[in-house]
C-alpha cells in the first residue's frame, strides 16, 4: 500500500479541509438567498443529496474542465483535443472549433491498434462490407454470424483454454457474468482495490464478499482460511463455493497480480480463481499472453479467465474463458449473452486481426515488434520518471505508470500545465482513487516513438517543477557525474 508523506499528507487534510469549510460558507449564504427566489421544482426531491451533491457543486465542478476531454481524431500516439470555454465558472463547458495536436498518454491503446493498422483495417472494412455494421440481436436470436464464432475460437486458442465466450461490452463482462457464475451460499474474496465492474458483479451475485490486502498473499491465505473455518455466516454450513478474484494489472496502481503464490494458496483451500486481464492480456508476456505468461503460471491453473477487446487489440467487448463445461453453462444463463446485442461484427474482425499479428500470422513480425516496443517504452518511461523524483507506482513491463499528486490543488495544475505544453494526461482523484491518494495515470503505447516520451518526460518535468510533485529528490545526470570524478582527479 502506499505510504504518504507526513508533511504531504498533512497539506493534502489542510487543503481539502479548506475547500469544504468554504463551501459550507457558500451554501450557508446560498440557503439565504434561496429563501427569496421561488423554486419552479417544488414537489420534486433533488437528485443528488448531502455530501455527494456537495462534492459536485465545491470540489468536482471548480476542475470538471480536466476530465471528459473530448478528441477529434482516432487515439493514436498523437491526437486532436477539443478546446473549451467556459463563461459561467466552469459550472457548464462549451465546444469550440479549435482543436490542439496533443501527445496521446491518456489511451489504453498499448499495441497501437487503435489507430489505421495496414493489415486489420482493410479486413475491418471488407467485415464491415459483408455483415453490416451491427447484428441488432442478441448472440441466441439472430446475432451470432461465422465470426463471432471464429472469434471465440481464436481467444480460446491464443489465451490458452478449451473454450471462451465473447460479450459486446468490457464493464458488462464482470458485471453480467459474476452473478451467473456465484449466488446465495457462496463466498467472494476479493482484492481491495479491484475493478468497480468487479464490486458490481459481486454485489449482484447475492454471495457473501469478503476483501483481502491488496496484492497480499499472505492475508488472502488468512482470509480463506477463517471463513473455511466458520462456515456460513447464522448457520455455519461449508461454502457452496469459494471464488477468488484479481486482476492482471491493476489498472489504478499499474501493479502486476502476485498470481503464482495467489493460485497456490487456491489450490490449497479448494477456491476457483477469477483473473480479470483487462490490462495485460496482449499487453505483458512474451507473445502477448497476459500475466500468466509472464509469470510463469499455467492457464489450467486460472478457472475463469476474464479480458477485455478495449484495450491492446483497439477494439470492444470483453471475453471469457475456461473449461467447456463451464462456457457452455455460460451461453444458457448469462444475461450478456442472452439479452444484449452480440459485439459489433467489424469490431470481431478488428480483434481477431489483431491477434493474428500478434502472432505473426499475418506474415510479418510487427506483433513481436509491438510487443518489444511496448515493454522497452514502458520500462524507459518509468525508469525516467523515477530519476526525475517522481513517485510511481506499479511494476515493470507494466505500461500503466500513475504519478502521484495528492493535493488537490496540483490535480488542476498538473492536468493544465501540461495541456498547455501539448501533452495530454489523466488525471484521477476521488471518487475513483482513496480521497488522499490523487495521481496522474499514464499509459503507454507501443505507437509511442522515442521522441514522443523524451517531449513528455521534458514537460512533465518542467511541469513538476512548477506544480511541485517531485516528491524525491532527483538523480543526478550523467553529464554531472563526469565533470564531478574530472574535478575530483
Amino acid at each position: 500500500m502506499i505510504t504518504i508523506p507526513y508533511l504531504t499528507a498533512l497539506t493534502t487534510y489542510f487543503s481539502y479541509g479548506l475547500l469544504f469549510a468554504f463551501g459550507q460558507f457558500r451554501d450557508f449564504f446560498r440557503k439565504i438567498f434561496d429563501w427569496w427566489h421561488a423554486s419552479n421544482l417544488q414537489g420534486y426531491a433533488p437528485i443528488c443529496l448531502g455530501l455527494e451533491d456537495f462534492y459536485i457543486r465545491r470540489l468536482y465542478l471548480r476542475i470538471q474542465d480536466c476530465f471528459g476531454r473530448p478528441i477529434c481524431s482516432p487515439p493514436d500516439a498523437w491526437f486532436d483535443v477539443v478546446e473549451r470555454v467556459s463563461n459561467d465558472n466552469n459550472k457548464t463547458l462549451k465546444r469550440t472549433t479549435k482543436v490542439s495536436r496533443c501527445l496521446n498518454l491518456g489511451s489504453y491503446n498499448y499495441l497501437g491498434f487503435a489507430a489505421s493498422d495496414e493489415y486489420c483495417t482493410p479486413r475491418v472494412i471488407e467485415s464491415l462490407k459483408k455483415f453490416s455494421a451491427s447484428t441488432c440481436s442478441a448472440r441466441v436470436d439472430g446475432g451470432t454470424t461465422s465470426l463471432h464464432t471464429d472469434l471465440e475460437e481464436c481467444v480460446a486458442n491464443f489465451v490458452g483454454k478449451p473454450a471462451a465466450i465473447v460479450t459486446g461490452m468490457g464493464y458488462v463482462t464482470n458485471s453480467a457474468i459474476l452473478p451467473v457464475l456465484i449466488g446465495k451460499g457462496g463466498l467472494i474474496i476479493s482484492d481491495s482495490l479491484n475493478h468497480n465492474s468487479i464490486v458490481n458483479g459481486a454485489r449482484g451475485a447475492g454471495a457473501t464478499i469478503r476483501v483481502f490486502q491488496h496484492n497480499t498473499p499472505s492475508h488472502l491465505e488468512k482470509v480463506l482460511r477463517e471463513h473455511i473455518a466458520e462456515g456460513q455466516p447464522r448457520t455455519h454450513r461449508p461454502w457452496k463455493k469459494i471464488i477468488v478474484i484479481v486482476e492482471g494489472i491493476y489498472s489504478m496502481e499499474g501493479e502486476l497480480c502476485q498470481l503464482p503464490e495467489i493460485v497456490a494458496i487456491c489450490k490449497k483451500y479448494k477456491a476457483y480463481v477469477y483473473l480479470d486481464e483487462a490490462h495485460s492480456i496482449g499487453a505483458v508476456g512474451k507473445t502477448g499472453r497476459g500475466v500468466c505468461e509472464l509469470l510463469g503460471v499455467d492457464t489450467a491453473d486460472v478457472d475463469i479467465m476474464m479480458g477485455t477487446f478495449t484495450k491492446s487489440f483497439g477494439s470492444c467487448g470483453g471475453y471469457i474463458a475456461g473449461s467447456k463445461e463451464l462456457i457452455e453453462y455460460l451461453k444458457y444463463t448469462c444475461p450478456a449473452h442472452l439479452y444484449a446485442t452480440s459485439i459489433s461484427p467489424p469490431a470481431a474482425q478488428q480483434i481477431i486481426s489483431a491477434i493474428q499479428v500478434i502472432l505473426g500470422e499475418d506474415g510479418s513480425s510487427r506483433g513481436a515488434q509491438k510487443l518489444a516496443c511496448i515493454r522497452e517504452n514502458s520500462n524507459f518511461f518509468r525508469s525516467e520518471l523515477q530519476k526525475m523524483g517522481f513517485e510511481v507506482l506499479g511494476d515493470n513491463d507494466s505500461p500503466v505508470m500513475p504519478i502521484m499528486l495528492y493535493n488537490p490543488a496540483k490535480i488542476p495544475a498538473f492536468s493544465r500545465e501540461c495541456l498547455k505544453q501539448n501533452v495530454a494526461v489523466v488525471t484521477v482523484a476521488f471518487p475513483a482513487t482513496p480521497l488522499l491518494l490523487a495521481r496522474a495515470r499514464i499509459c503507454i503505447s507501443a505507437a509511442h516513438s522515442r521522441e514522443d516520451l523524451n517531449k513528455a518526460l521534458e514537460v512533465i518535468s518542467r511541469v513538476g517543477d512548477m506544480v511541485g510533485i517531485k516528491y524525491f529528490p532527483a538523480e543526478p545526470q550523467k553529464q554531472q557525474l563526469e565533470e564531478n570524478r574530472v574535478k575530483l582527479e
